[in-house]
C-alpha cells in the first residue's frame, strides 16, 4: 500500500507474522513535493522485515524463534546427575553389624552413640577400618581412632594390633622406624700382627701415573695398612699375584682374609687360592658392608690423606699414596695407643738422629720379648677398644629377634635391584621368603626367587623382618592349556632389543616386583597387551617389530 504524508510519498510492505524473517537492508525512494522548490527525489536507507528460510538461520534468536506452546517442553537436564547426588552416606558395614547385633545383646559398658560389634563381625569392620580408601592402611591409633567413630568393643586395641601386624600391605610398604636390629657382633681379636687382614678397592679416582684403583690392605691387628696403586680393577689371578708380591713376602701367609662380595674375592679362584694357602676366604654378608669395616675405615682415612695432599692436584695422588701410608702406620692407633710401625716392630722408628741408640737391640732374645710384650699389651688394648666399640654401637640398635630355620620373614628392597616404574613407590619389603640355614646370631641365608639368583642369599638381620600372624595368603597357580601353565599378565612394563627382536617386561597377577621377569611376544597370548604398551609408549609405534604375534 502506498500513503502521502505531509508530501513525502512513502512505500509500505505488509508481511506474514506467522512466517519466519530476517532483517535486510532496501534502498527505497520517497519523493518529496513543494510548491516552490519543485518536486525532488530523497533517496534514504531504511529496513525492510523480509523471509529467510529456516535452514539458513545459522544464528537464530527471539524474532526468528517464536515459541509454540503446541510443542512439549524438554525435561530440565540436572547439573548433577541422580546417581551422582550428594546425601547421606550408610555403609554395608554398619547394615552388617546391626544385623549381626540383633542376635546378641549389647554391654552395659558400651560407650553413648557406638554400635557393639559382635565377635563375628569383628574381623570385617577391622577389614573396613584399615583397607579402605577411606583410611588407606593407618597405623595402630589411626585405625582405631576410625572405628571408635561408630563402632566399640572390649579388645579393640588388642585386636587393632593384631590385625595390622598381620596385614602383608602394610609389611611391604611401610619402613620400620624402630633401630636397626642386631646387636654389634665384632669379628675376633687376632693375636699376632698379619694373622687376620682385610682387603677392599678404592675406585673412581682421576688418572694419576696411569692408576684409577688403590686395594687396600690392612692387618687387623697391629692396624698396619698397605696402599697398593693399580691401573684398573685386577681379576681374581691378579688379585691373588698382587697379594703375593706386595704384602705375603713382606708378612707372611695370613690365616683369615675378610673382603666384600666383590667378584674377585666371590670367585672360586678366589677361594681355592685362600685354601691353598691355608687361609679362610670371610665374605661380608649381602649389603652389609660393616663386616669389613676395618677396611672401610681404612679407605676413610686415606681418602682423607690425599685430599688434604692432592686438592690443588688431583691427578698427583699416585705420588702422595705413599706419604700417605707412612703417615698411617707411624701415627698411633686410636685402638691400640701405638702406631703400627711399633706394634709390629717392637720399636717405633726414630725420626732424629739422636734416636737412634733407643732403638738399638742388643740381642735377638731381648727383641723377640720386646715383641711379645708389645703384642700382649696391644692385644689387651684391642680388647677393651671392642667392648667399648660393642657398649657405643648397641645404644642405637636393638636385640634381633630370634630365627630359626623355616620361618618365613620379610626382605628389605632398599638394595635390592628391583625392575620398578619409580623407586620412591616400590614397595619397602618383598616375600615372604623361608629361612633355611641361621649363619650366626646375626645372619640368615634365605631362600630366594629364580629372579633374584645374582643377589647372594646371606643377609644380615637388619635387612629382614619376620612376618607375623598373617591370614593364608591367596594361591596363585597356573592354568594349564594343552598341558602347558599359562599365568595371568598383569600389565607390560618395559621393552628392550634382544637379537633380531624384542623381549617385554612382564609384571604377573598374584606375583611382587621381584618376580617380573622377561618375556619374548610369542609368550604373550593375548596381542592386545602389547599394543597397548606401544600405544602408551609413543616412541615404539603400534606394530613395530616384536609387537605383533
Amino acid at each position: 500500500m502506498a500513503a502521502v504524508v505531509r508530501g513525502f510519498h512513502c512505500s509500505f510492505y505488509s508481511f506474514d507474522r506467522s512466517s519466519q524473517f530476517g532483517i535486510h537492508s532496501l534502498r527505497q525512494e520517497i519523493e518529496f513535493a513543494s510548491g516552490s522548490l519543485g518536486p525532488f527525489s530523497l533517496r534514504v536507507l531504511i529496513f525492510v522485515i523480509s523471509y529467510r528460510p529456516g535452514s539458513k538461520n545459522g544464528k537464530p534468536d527471539a524474532l526468528s524463534r517464536l515459541f509454540d506452546p503446541s510443542i512439549g517442553r524438554t525435561p530440565r537436564e540436572e547439573i548433577i546427575p541422580p546417581g551422582r547426588v550428594v546425601g547421606a552416606t550408610v555403609w554395608g558395614i554398619e547394615k552388617q553389624v546391626k544385623r549381626a547385633l540383633s542376635h546378641v545383646a549389647t554391654p552395659r559398658n558400651c560407650p553413648r552413640g557406638s554400635l557393639f560389634v559382635p565377635v563375628p563381625t569383628r574381623l570385617a569392620v577391622l577389614q573396613w577400618a584399615h583397607s579402605s580408601r577411606l583410611a588407606v592402611h593407618p597405623g595402630v591409633r589411626g585405625t582405631i581412632a576410625f572405628i571408635r567413630q561408630r563402632f566399640w568393643w572390649p579388645s579393640l586395641e588388642r585386636d587393632a594390633r593384631r590385625f595390622i601386624a598381620a596385614c602383608s600391605v602394610c609389611a611391604q610398604t611401610k619402613a620400620g622406624n624402630s633401630p636397626p636390629a642386631g646387636l654389634l657382633r665384632p669379628l675376633p681379636v687376632p693375636s699376632r700382627p698379619w694373622s687376620h687382614i682385610a682387603l677392599d678397592f678404592i675406585t673412581g679416582l682421576p688418572p694419576s701415573a696411569g692408576n684409577t684403583v688403590i686395594l687396600t690392605v690392612v692387618d687387623r691387628f697391629s692396624k698396619s695398612a698397605h696402599f697398593i696403586p693399580l691401573t684398573k680393577l685386577p681379576s681374581a689371578k691378579e688379585t691373588a699375584q698382587i697379594m703375593i708380591d706386595n704384602v705375603f713376602k713382606f708378612h707372611g701367609l695370613p690365616t683369615d682374609v675378610v673382603s666384600d662380595r666383590g667378584p674377585q674375592f666371590a670367585s672360586q679362584f678366589w677361594r681355592e687360592f685362600c685354601r691353598l694357602i691355608g687361609a679362610t676366604a670371610s665374605l661380608s654378608s649381602g649389603f652389609h658392608p660393616q663386616t669389613n669395616g676395618q677396611a672401610e675405615r681404612a679407605n676413610q682415612i686415606v681418602a682423607r690423606m690425599l685430599r688434604s695432599l692432592a686438592f690443588r692436584n688431583p691427578s698427583s695422588w699416585a705420588e702422595q699414596l705413599s706419604w700417605a701410608e707412612y703417615a698411617h702406620n707411624s701415627l698411633p692407633s686410636s685402638a691400640s695407643g701405638i702406631s703400627p710401625f711399633q706394634c709390629c716392630l717392637g720399636y717405633q722408628p726414630p725420626l732424629f738422629s739422636s734416636q737412634e741408640t733407643d732403638s738399638h737391640c742388643p740381642s735377638v732374645q731381648t727383641f723377640i720379648s720386646r715383641c711379645k710384650r708389645t703384642w700382649k699389651r696391644v692385644r689387651s688394648a684391642l680388647c677393651r677398644s671392642k667392648r667399648r666399640m660393642c657398649v657405643a654401637a648397641n645404644r642405637s640398635r636393638v636385640k634381633s629377634p630370634r630365627y630359626i630355620s623355616g620361618q618365613k620373614v620379610w626382605l628389605s628392597t632398599s638394595n635390592l635391584p628391583l625392575q620398578s616404574d619409580s623407586r620412591k613407590l616400590a614397595p619397602r619389603f618383598i616375600g615372604p621368603f623361608r629361612i633355611i640355614k641361621i649363619v650366626n646370631p646375626v645372619a640368615v641365608k634365605l631362600r630366594l626367587p629364580h629372579n633374584l639368583r645374582r643377589v647372594h642369599p646371606v643377609f644380615h638381620v637388619s635387612c629382614i623382618k619376620p612376618v607375623s600372624r598373617s591370614p593364608p595368603p591367596t594361591s596363585f597357580s597356573a592354568v594349564r592349556i594343552e598341558g602347558s601353565p599359562v599365568y595371568t599378565v598383569r600389565r607390560i612394563i618395559d621393552m628392550r632389543r634382544r637379537g633380531r627382536g624384542h623381549q617385554y617386561l612382564v609384571d604377573w597377577e598374584g606375583y611382587g616386583p621381584e618376580e617380573r621377569s622377561w618375556v619374548s611376544p610369542k609368550d604373550i597370548l593375548d596381542p592386545s597387551l602389547i599394543d597397548d604398551f606401544l600405544r602408551s609408549r609413543q616412541h615404539f609405534p603400534v606394530g613395530a617389530p616384536g609387537g605383533a604375534l
